[in-house]
C-alpha cells in the first residue's frame, strides 16, 4: 500500500497497525490472547471501566528504572574520567508526592521550578539539602520558603536575585548555597520555544556578564557561589549542542577559579526521547560518556581539574513510561487534493485534547498512537486524532496510521505521555483534567485524582452566591444540587480510586 499523499515524509504505512514500535512504548506494552493491550500486567479495558477515560497511566516500574539508569550512566561516565556526577530530576516534567519519592529512593536529587513544586517535594519526605530551586521570576516568599527549608541550592537567574537570596539567607542566619544561570549562546536543534540557551530570551545573564555577578556574589556574606548552570534547551539527540555549550562554560569556570573555588558545573537536562519510530535519540549510555569526554577534554584544555558535574533530565526519566488512554467518540473521513490527486484523511475524534496534552498546540509536537482495546486485520489508513476542545488546532496526534475500521468505542492510547502532559494540563472547555494512575506487577492505583465537574464548580464562587440569592420557590430548597455536592467533595476531597 502505498503512502498517502497527505502524510508527513517521515510517517510510513506500517506493516502492522497493531504493534507497538520499539523505543516508543513502554516495554511492559503487549497484547494478551484477546487482542487487548495490557501495560506492566494490566488490562487497558480494566483501567478504562475502572477510572473512566482520558485517562493518565505510568508503568511505576519503568520510571524507576529509567531514573536509575540515568544516575548509573552519569555516575559511571564522570568516575572514569577521575570525577563525579550529580543527576537532579527536573520535577516540572511531572511532580507528585508518589514520583519525588521515587526519584529520592531512586538516588537522584530534585529540582524544582516554583513554590508549589517545592511544597510538593517537601510533602513527599525528600530531604531539603538534595534539592534546587529554579525559576526566572522567583517571589520573596518563595525564596524565603526556600531558604528557611535549607534547600541545597538556589540558581541565580538575574543581576537583581543576587541581593533577595541574600536578604533572604541573612533573615534565616544561614549561608545559602547558589548557581549562576548564563546563557551559552548555544542553540539546541528544537523548537524555538524550547531552546533555551540563545541570547534573546528570558532565562539567565550574558556569558559576558557572569564574571562580574560572581564577584557580587561572592561579596555576599549570606551567599556561597558554587559554579554556574546552563541549559540549551529540550528534546535534544545527540552531545553536539552540549559539546559547544560545555566548551564556553569550561572556558568561564577556568577564570573564575582565580577568584575562589568553583566545585560544580551544572549543564542542564533536555536530553530526547522518541515520540515516533521516526525519532533516533542517542541512549543515555551514549550520551553521558560523550558528554564525560567532552567536559574531560575542555578542562585538560584550560588546565584545571575536572568539576563536580550536575545534570537535569525529566522527560528522558518518565516521558516513555507513560501513555495516555481515551475513547474514540466519532470518526469523520476529509478528502482533500493533494498534488492533484485526491486524498483522504480520516479524522478520529477522542474524549481528551489540548486540555490533557497541550504540548501539539504549543510545539506542534509529533506522538504516536495505537488502537489498544482489539486487534484488527483492516488495511491502515491516515488519521488526525483530534480532541473535542471548540478549538480547530486541538490535534492529539497529527499523523498517524491506525486500522481502517477505527470506530466509536475503541479504546485508543497514545504513546510517551509522561512527561509534561498532566503538567500542562488545563480545564479549558471546563474539562475535568483526567486521574494518573500508576501500574505496577499486574496493580493499578490512583496517585493524582482525577478532578470533577462539582470540583469545578466548588471553585467558582459565583455559584454560591446564586445559591444564598435564588428565591426559596425557585429551586427544591431538599435536593443536593451541583454546589451542595461541590461543596461536599469540598470539604471530603478523599476519593476512591474509582472516583475521577
Amino acid at each position: 500500500m502505498p503512502d498517502n499523499p497527505l502524510s508527513p515524509a517521515w510517517l510510513r504505512v506500517p506493516d502492522d497497525a497493531n504493534a507497538f514500535a520499539e523505543g516508543v512504548w513502554p516495554p511492559s506494552l503487549a497484547r494478551d490472547a484477546d487482542g487487548v493491550a495490557e501495560i506492566a500486567g494490566v488490562r487497558v479495558d480494566a483501567l478504562a471501566e475502572q477510572y473512566g477515560t482520558p485517562l493518565y497511566v505510568l508503568d511505576e516500574a519503568y520510571v524507576r528504572e529509567r531514573a536509575e539508569r540515568i544516575r548509573s550512566a552519569f555516575t559511571e561516565a564522570f568516575e572514569r574520567i577521575g570525577s563525579s556526577a550529580e543527576v537532579y530530576y527536573a520535577g516540572k516534567a511531572f511532580l507528585t508526592i508518589d514520583m519525588a519519592r521515587w526519584m529520592t529512593e531512586a538516588g537522584l536529587r530534585i529540582d524544582v521550578a516554583s513554590g508549589g513544586e517545592l511544597a510538593v517535594a517537601l510533602a513527599a519526605g525528600v530531604d531539603a539539602s538534595r534539592l534546587g530551586l529554579h525559576g526566572n521570576n522567583k517571589s520573596t516568599g518563595e525564596l524565603d520558603a526556600a531558604v528557611s527549608a535549607g534547600v541545597g541550592t538556589i540558581v541565580i537567574d538575574s543581576e537583581q536575585e543576587i541581593g533577595r537570596v541574600a536578604a533572604a539567607a541573612s533573615v534565616h542566619g544561614r549561608v545559602q548555597r547558589v548557581r549562576l544561570r548564563v546563557r551559552t549562546g548555544v542553540h539546541a536543534d528544537t523548537h524555538h520555544f524550547l531552546a533555551t540557551a540563545h541570547e534573546d530570551q528570558k532565562f539567565g545573564v550574558a556569558l559576558d556578564d557572569a564574571e562580574r555577578l560572581a564577584a557580587v556574589i561572592r561579596a555576599q556574606h549570606s551567599l556561597e557561589f558554587v559554579g554556574l548552570h546552563a541549559h540549551i534547551g529540550s528534546q535534544i539527540f545527540g552531545p553536539e549542542g552540549f559539546a559547544e555549550s560545555a566548551a564556553r562554560l569550561v572556558a568561564l569556570h577556568a577564570r573564575l577559579l582565580t577568584g575562589g573555588p568553583v566545585p560544580e558545573l551544572n549543564l542542564g537536562g533536555g536530553f530526547g526521547i522518541a515520540y515516533t519510530g521516526a525519532d533516533a535519540p542517542d541512549t543515555i549510555e551514549e550520551l553521558a560518556q560523550r558528554i564525560a569526554q567532552i567536559v574531560a577534554a575542555e578542562c585538560e584544555r584550560a588546565l584545571i581539574p575536572v568539576p563536580v558535574v550536575a545534570f537535569e533530565p525529566g522527560r528522558a526519566v518518565v516521558g516513555p513510561a507513560g501513555i495516555t488512554l481515551y475513547s474514540v467518540g466519532t470518526t469523520k473521513p476529509v478528502t482533500l487534493d493533494a498534488d492533484g490527486v485526491g486524498s483522504s484523511r480520516l479524522y478520529v475524534s477522542v474524549d481528551g485534547g489540548m486540555s490533557d496534552n497541550a504540548r501539539p498546540a504549543l510545539y506542534g509536537a509529533d506522538y504516536s498512537a495505537r488502537v489498544v482495546g482489539r486487534t484488527s486485520t483492516a488495511e491502515p489508513v491516515l488519521v488526525r486524532v483530534a480532541g473535542k476542545h471548540c478549538e480547530s488546532g486541538d490535534i492529539v496526534v497529527d499523523a498517524e496510521y491506525l486500522p481502517a475500521d477505527v470506530a466509536p468505542g475503541d479504546l485508543l492510547a497514545v504513546a510517551a505521555t509522561g512527561a509534561y502532559c498532566w503538567s500542562l494540563s488545563s480545564n479549558y472547555n471546563y474539562l475535568p483534567r483526567p486521574a494518573v494512575v500508576a501500574v505496577r506487577d499486574g496493580d493499578s492505583r490512583v496517585i493524582v485524582r482525577g478532578e470533577t465537574i462539582d470540583d469545578l464548580l466548588a471553585r467558582d464562587l459565583g455559584a454560591r452566591h446564586a445559591a444564598t440569592t435564588a428565591e426559596p420557590n425557585g429551586r427544591d430548597e431538599d435536593a443536593p444540587g451541583p454546589l451542595a455536592r461541590a461543596e461536599r467533595e469540598h470539604e471530603h476531597p478523599t476519593a476512591t480510586e474509582g472516583e475521577r
